[in-house]
């Protein structure tokens, strides 16, 4: 009997040890998310993705996200789309809104409509502005979930508008005003070089973008929402670029042939042009950076006012598991609370993508204090999608070297944007 009784406590105590070993093992298994994201690292916005991260992972101790700095959108692609062929994908990434088609045609991602389950989560889908949510969903689905999402702003320096008679709070509203306001600005010394120019706008980088901004203004957008027709030899289209290659040959307030976007900002940072024409992601190192009164205010109208959307969106890859897309759900979610996006928004200048983020006390209050933080979220009453479409890298180089070509005197607009157009008509062409 004894011996019975200590075999069995001997059974019942090994039980409970593999009971307290299955728990404990249950309690430190993590769901390991690998997100790429496209910032170069080592940079400032790295600081403020690793800090929220950390704070996600602190708040969900059964979630691990290993966040890798892919570089820009290209690269993140690239990078993302490799480790999906080498047979280690990523379960999330933060890439091109623009990307969809191509990573719907690649079979890549999962919509997120086939995820959410819950009521809650079904209105989240619904929460952000819809601007934003025109690059994340075709066929009936949302496919990207907006965050690091800009529009074009034109930034312009208020000490220069004084410096040429010009009311610094009353920034150029029209393409007409544009033109005056810039030969008031535009500086010469006594040998009759130029010193400070009355405008730039980029046309290196992404000059396809900065273009569907003057597009839109005259009335025409470049592509439609199934992402298989553009119309780049619209003759409003062709007006448009006319209209960007006459300020700097014709009117003379912009430098000739190219202008690049890496370097614009510095450009006007040290006070070689009065006006420039870039992403909302620049408004805090702006801020920051500026030695002069300036001003932030919404681009001018043609035909009407009117900007593409731009940045990145949130999407969660097919080749993951249930349990990893659930996690990366809540990931994302967390991550596009009104109160974090707020905060984002404040610390980068990228907008905050919902309304709710707009009402949080933090971002009402840096409003408030920085009105100038408004005028990306104000300008979307009149965004439009940016350019995307099936094939969309080529599709985007076409009209980017049609640009180019214009801008440089090779080919006249009409010219440039007839031969992109129909390069992009037999590309999509199976589409259809």
């Amino acid at each position: 009997m004894m011996s019975r009784r200590i075999t069995n406590l001997l059974a019942g105590g090994a039980l409970g040890v593999g009971l307290a070993l299955g728990v404990a093992g249950a309690a430190l298994a993590k769901t390991q998310l690998t997100m790429y994201y496209p910032v170069a690292v080592g940079g400032p916005l790295t600081q403020i993705v690793d800090g929220m991260v950390a704070d996600f992972e602190s708040a969900h101790p059964d979630i691990d996200v290993n966040a890798i700095y892919a570089g820009n959108y290209d690269d993140a692609r690239i990078k993302a789309l490799a480790a999906l062929k080498s047979g280690e994908p990523a379960e999330l990434s933060v890439m091109f809104s623009i990307d969809i088609y191509e990573l719907i045609e690649q079979d890549a991602i999962v919509a997120f409509d086939d995820i959410v389950e819950t009521a809650e989560e079904k209105a989240w889908l619904e929460s952000f502005y819809p601007a934003l949510m025109e690059n994340g969903r075709t066929q009936g689905k949302t496919w990207g979930i907006p965050f690091q999402r800009s529009t074009i702003v034109m930034y312009y320096n208020k000490d220069a508008f004084r410096d040429a008679g010009l009311d610094p709070e009353s920034p150029p509203a029209t393409w007409d005003e544009l033109v005056s306001m810039s030969k008031q600005l535009t500086k010469k010394n006594d040998a009759g070089q130029v010193e400070r120019w009355g405008a730039m706008i980029p046309s290196t980088g992404y000059a396809y973008w900065m273009f569907g901004a003057l597009a839109i203004q005259n009335g025409q957008v470049l592509m439609n929402n199934d992402g298989n027709e553009t119309y780049f030899d619209d003759p409003a289209v062709v007006e448009a670029l006319q209209y960007w290659l006459d300020l700097s040959r014709e009117h003379g307030v912009m430098p000739q042939n190219t202008i690049e976007w890496g370097t614009l900002r510095q450009n006007f940072l040290d006070g070689r042009t009065a006006i420039m024409w870039h992403s909302t992601g620049n408004l805090t190192a702006v801020k920051d950076g500026a030695s002069f009164d300036f001003g932030v205010a919404m681009l001018p109208a043609s035909e009407r006012r009117g900007s593409p959307t731009g940045g990145g969106n949130f999407y969660i890859f097919k080749d993951s598991t249930p349990e990893e897309r659930k996690a990366a759900l809540t990931f994302i979610k967390w991550m596009t609370e009104p109160e974090r996006t707020a905060h984002w928004s404040i610390e980068t200048g990228y907008l905050g993508t919902s309304p709710a983020a707009y009402q949080t006390d933090a971002l009402e209050a840096y409003v408030q204090e920085f009105p100038p933080a408004a005028v990306a979220r104000d300008q979307l009453e009149f965004a439009t999608a940016e350019l995307s479409t099936y094939e969309t890298g080529r599709v985007r180089k076409l009209l980017d070297d049609a640009i180019q070509a214009a801008l440089t005197g090779a080919e006249t607009p009409e010219e440039a944007l007839s031969s992109a157009q129909s390069q992009a008509e037999r590309l999509l062409r199976r589409y259809q």
